[in-house]
């Protein structure tokens, strides 16, 4: 039974799959007449202006799109650059504070171990007045 219910699952799982719009079986040579001719005639001109004109327009716009990609790659360099900045400020607190740490826990150490040898030192004493 358990068989049966998942071959069936798997059988219209695929049965979707199949008629899916835009799936694999749609012919690549396939030809739409209600958008078809409009994206034909659209290339058609694209390419008809293009061969009279396209050095002067083409070339525009990829001159246009190169400097603003320079732009956009000098501003984030700029950014990089912030960033790195304050990164080694940050590194160079953080190792500073590291080192004030260390030396006080040596500090808190040694005052602490003075205080118990005080307190064995009176334990001593208490022990010897009895």
């Amino acid at each position: 039974m358990k068989r049966l219910v998942l071959a069936l699952g798997l059988c219209f799982a695929l049965h979707g799959a199949v008629y899916a719009d835009g799936n694999a079986f749609t012919p690549l040579d396939f030809n739409d007449t209600a958008y078809g001719s409009a994206t034909t005639s659209a290339t058609k001109s694209a390419v008809n202006y293009s061969s009279v004109d396209g050095d002067a327009v083409g070339n525009g716009n990829i001159q246009n799109a190169i400097q603003q990609l320079d732009n956009a790659q000098v501003d984030i360099r700029n950014d990089l650059l912030n960033c790195k900045t304050k990164y080694a400020d940050v590194d160079a607190q953080y190792k500073l504070i590291k080192t004030e740490r260390k030396a006080l826990k040596k500090q808190v150490n040694a005052i602490e171990k003075r205080i118990k040898e005080i307190d064995k030192a009176k334990e001593k004493i208490r022990k010897n007045m009895l």
